[in-house]
């Protein structure tokens, strides 16, 4: 297929921009892996406090906006953001002692701000607002529990996007703090005590001085604070010395009879459970589901009798039963069988269980009379989108959800329990005509024949003739599904006439435990063959073309796009990483990386080792070639994905780049993370250099 000459015409101003990137460089560092040599020349990259490595966070950022700032659509794109962003957005509010609790944004706000209400129907009061606690919005509420009479409220908050929380205990009724300050905490909720005598959490020891955001995060504790105490005097109540890669997740039933340990072991969904009966405070933790064979979470207890979503025997789950009174395995009971599509959740409330289902990545509610499998009634929901919610306790009469799609942002409604109707609680009105826009689903053939699903949003009566812009986005990995979900900077994307497609990879959530581990380890290729088959269905149905096709990914996405565009430079024409895993060979020896070796294995084993390497973006870039125009970003608070990796894959991509080939750039972020909780101003610039430069780069 011929080059229409529009396309030519911009990547040639593209390339003919004449940029100097900063001189970085390199070290004599050699890796054995296996007997095979690894130059690593980049390596003092990795220590984010070093003088050397700050100069080039600088320089790097100064090349980066000099050249954004040359783009003349970035300020009216910004403008447009700003505008679309501002509108008002609720969570779903739930119930205790009373009260009810939820959040809300004005529009503007760089944080959310967490309500409280004694009825529905009448306006609520500013319970915390976390755009008080720092100037530049930069400190986000992570973590928001009330006790079970409403009087208490646990909260945790995170400064700069880093994942270390503190959590501090407010008084709902004066909206005053308690002098109760909990430190060090990570990868953790808090479960009150049923008296609201203190809460459940889990922590890490205080980590060494400078390595707070890069050192290994190893064997998490789980503790109990009382109310009114110094941290110091915090009950240790469950540890193991003998794993360093378990964590911790304490939750304490309904009743408040029982304390459930959730023991995981890095990001593998199987599990352990344990538990402790707090009605008797000699009791032991109960080792009860050891085998770590399947993904066992928690739903819901009828006294000794716990309920389980697991995928045991059952890829796309199914609910089970087990009397504590009698565990062995001969006695345990389904209550809801697997059926053909992947079982996302299940929530015991009001009598009735929900269950969320996700057929072919979207949502579909099925609401069954409580144990009874044989009695089930759809949810109608208003379309092809995404649900979550249905929180609330047995004795509720009413619960919520919210629903979203591509092109509507997130209305919460009210489920009245015993007739299934619902109304709307809040919808937000947004200056966004979702009207003219168009979902639709379709499935493509990837290499080895299996069938992949994506979604195509674009405007109403697009010509199919090979020349919208168009950007194609996927993550692949976790066991973590893609559904239909509003973003305001994909709005703006589709109102420039673009076209945004989301492929649900292999690797991911969508239709269970098989789908998951097809992108795992030695089998991780399936998922970039997914992602190179999907931008190839387009390009065949003249959706786009090679120029004008941009590819998108964050932190395992950012991977994702890295790889793809080693592996495929002459498929794309943008790409953006963010936030990227890069360096496939070290990912495990910094904070939590470690627990990824469940999807990627380790360079550790040698037959991983060999599969790591074949991928690694990192290491898969080749001199003199021609590499898509690319914006890779990250944050200097990064410490989910250190922001070394993309630092690394920069300097390289840099090096490699071919002399005529379009800029290759990184964006780094001050006072930001992995992304969760950051600033509204800083999501909104970083959408407006994002989108300013797929339209440099497509020549919009």
């Amino acid at each position: 297929m011929k080059t229409p000459l529009v396309f030519l015409t911009a990547m040639t101003a593209l390339s003919a921009a004449e940029l100097t990137y900063p001189v970085t460089k390199r070290v004599d560092v050699v890796d054995d892996y296996h007997g095979t040599k690894i130059a690593d020349p980049y390596r003092w990259l990795e220590d984010d406090n070093s003088d050397e490595t700050k100069a080039w966070v600088v320089a790097q950022n100064k090349v980066t906006h000099e050249f954004l700032d040359t783009i003349p659509q970035r300020a009216a794109l910004r403008e447009r953001l700003t505008k679309l962003w501002n509108y008002e957005r609720f969570s779903a509010p739930f119930e205790r002692g009373g009260r009810f609790f939820y959040s809300h944004n004005t529009g503007l706000q760089n944080q959310s701000v967490l309500y409280v209400t004694e009825a529905l129907d009448q306006p609520g009061r500013v319970l915390l607002d976390p755009n008080t606690l720092s100037k530049d919005g930069t400190v986000s509420l992570t973590e928001s529990t009330p006790s079970e009479d409403g009087k208490l409220l646990v909260y945790g908050t995170s400064a700069g996007g880093s994942d270390w929380q503190e959590f501090r205990v407010r008084d709902v009724a004066t909206g005053k703090d308690l002098a109760d300050v909990v430190k060090w905490v990570k990868f953790s909720n808090a479960s009150w005590a049923k008296d609201g005598s203190g809460f459940f959490y889990s922590r890490y020891d205080e980590p060494k001085a400078g390595d707070a955001l890069k050192g290994k995060n190893e064997f998490q504790k789980l503790f109990f604070h009382k109310i009114g105490t110094e941290q110091s005097a915090d009950a240790l109540f469950y540890e193991r010395k003998d794993h360093a890669d378990w964590g911790f997740g304490g939750h304490v039933t309904d009743d408040g009879n029982y304390l459930l340990i959730h023991v995981s072991q890095g990001t593998d969904p199987k599990n352990r459970v344990f538990y402790k009966d707090l009605t008797q405070p000699e009791s032991k933790v109960v080792e009860l589901l050891t085998d770590y064979d399947a993904d066992y979470g928690f739903a819901d207890n009828d006294g000794p009798i716990f309920f389980f979503r697991t995928d045991l025997d059952a890829p796309r789950y199914r609910v089970i039963a087990i009397d504590t009174r009698k565990p062995e395995r001969a006695a345990w009971k389904e209550v809801i069988p697997q059926t053909a599509d992947k079982l996302e959740g299940a929530s015991f409330v009001g009598g009735k269980v929900f269950c969320e289902y996700l057929k072919d990545a979207r949502s579909e509610v099925k609401v069954f009379s409580q144990l009874s499998a044989l009695n089930s009634q759809l949810l109608t929901l208003p379309g092809i989108g995404n649900v979550g919610g249905f929180s609330g306790r047995g004795k509720d009469t009413h619960t919520f959800f919210s629903y979203t799609s591509f092109t509507e942002p997130g209305a919460i409604y009210r489920l009245d329990i015993a007739t299934l109707q619902s109304v709307v609680w809040r919808k937000p009105a947004v200056d966004f005509d979702s009207a003219a826009y168009e979902t639709k689903q379709v499935f493509f053939t990837s290499k080895d024949g299996t069938r992949v699903p994506m979604f195509i949003t674009h405007k109403r009566g697009l010509a199919l003739d090979g020349t919208a812009p168009t950007v194609l986005y996927g993550y692949g990995g976790f066991n973590i599904p893609m559904t239909p979900a509003f973003s305001v900077s994909r709005a703006v994307w589709l109102e420039k006439g673009g076209v945004y497609v989301v492929a649900n990879l292999r690797g991911g959530g969508e239709y269970g435990a098989e789908w998951h581990k097809a992108g795992t380890k030695l089998q991780k290729q399936n998922v970039f063959d997914d992602f190179i088959g999907a931008a190839e269905w387009l390009i065949a149905n003249k959706y786009t073309a090679s120029p004008k096709l941009a590819i998108q990914g964050g932190s395992n996405g950012g991977l994702l796009v890295g790889a793809c565009m080693t592996q495929r430079p002459e498929l794309f024409g943008a790409a953006l990483p963010a936030v990227g895993v890069m360096d496939m060979l070290r990912f495990h020896k910094f904070t939590i990386g470690w627990a990824w070796k469940s999807d990627y294995g380790s360079s550790e084993n040698a037959d991983e080792f060999r599969a790591l390497l074949a991928y690694s973006p990192l290491h898969t870039l080749k001199p003199g070639t021609r590499y898509p125009a690319t914006m890779v970003t990250t944050a200097d608070h990064d410490d989910r994905v250190v922001p070394a990796h993309s630092f690394k894959f920069a300097a390289r991509l840099q090096e490699c780049q071919a002399k005529d080939g379009p800029p290759v750039l990184i964006r780094i972020e001050t006072s930001a993370g992995h992304g969760a909780g950051t600033a509204l101003n800083k999501v909104i610039e970083q959408s407006a250099d994002q989108l300013g430069f797929l339209m440099k780069a497509f020549g919009m």
